[in-house]
């Protein structure tokens, strides 16, 4: 730590540093020494001021790639709208049907929109987990290709329930309980237009520094990470606000 702050210190006065001697230099890193150790909360402070920094700079540049993308996040015929399509605010959720955080906020999510019943909610159908979340999403955007919008809402439900592997056995019997014919449904999963939907989501993705699930869009503000139904409302007024 004091060997960071003391290049922190010779990073700030360039000059400085380039014009010391080695018994200079060798002085002035005694008397930093010296000066920390006798007042350590200085590098308390500076830390808090520079993660306060990268703090901003991060979410200036949210906000910079919110406003480049928007009509890929908010727009997109390929994903499904929910909640109230006319909804004065619009929540994003870049989600995997096997994380286990999307599950944890799936119930939350659904409170937060009907309670509201002025939020517009977009899926991203964004799987990085593996073979399994790919096969999920894969037959989540199949179904709405085929059955519309309705089906995949019961689909997309179904998912985030399902417990076991999403194989082509658990997914034909998935797409009977949803009163759907497998074999066309397990046909499209593997077609270009859905493997387009997906590339395309993860193209946007990483335009957007999205790593994880589930993330969230909420006006100018990205949320990485399980977020609690209480502070998304927050986060709902804040926008209205």
């Amino acid at each position: 730590m004091l060997r960071y702050a003391f290049a922190l210190m010779l990073a700030a006065t360039p000059v400085l540093a380039q014009e010391m001697t080695a018994e200079e230099r060798a002085a002035f890193r005694a008397e930093v020494k010296a000066y920390l150790l006798e007042n350590p909360e200085v590098l308390v402070e500076a830390m808090d001021v520079l993660q306060s920094r990268q703090a901003e700079a991060a979410a200036q540049a949210d906000a910079q790639a919110l406003a480049t993308y928007k009509d890929a996040i908010l727009a997109s015929k390929a994903d499904w709208v929910g909640g109230n399509p006319q909804g004065d605010v619009t929540v994003v959720e870049f989600m995997d049907y096997r994380c286990t955080y999307c599950r944890k906020a799936y119930e939350e999510v659904a409170n937060l929109v009907e309670g509201d019943g002025n939020i517009r909610f977009v899926v991203k159908e964004f799987p990085i987990l593996g073979p399994d979340s790919l096969a999920s999403s894969q037959f989540a955007i199949a179904v709405r290709m085929l059955h519309g919008d309705a089906a995949y809402e019961k689909a997309h439900d179904a998912l985030i329930a399902l417990r076991g592997s999403p194989d082509a056995e658990t997914l034909g019997r998935l797409a009977e309980s949803l009163s759907l014919e497998p074999g066309p449904i397990l046909a499209k999963m593997d077609t270009p237009e859905v493997a387009q939907v997906i590339a395309d989501n993860h193209a946007l993705a990483q335009q957007l520094n999205i790593t994880g699930t589930p993330t969230f869009v909420i006006g100018d503000e990205m949320l990485r990470g399980y977020v609690p139904e209480e502070g998304m409302k927050e986060i709902v007024a804040a926008v209205r606000g």
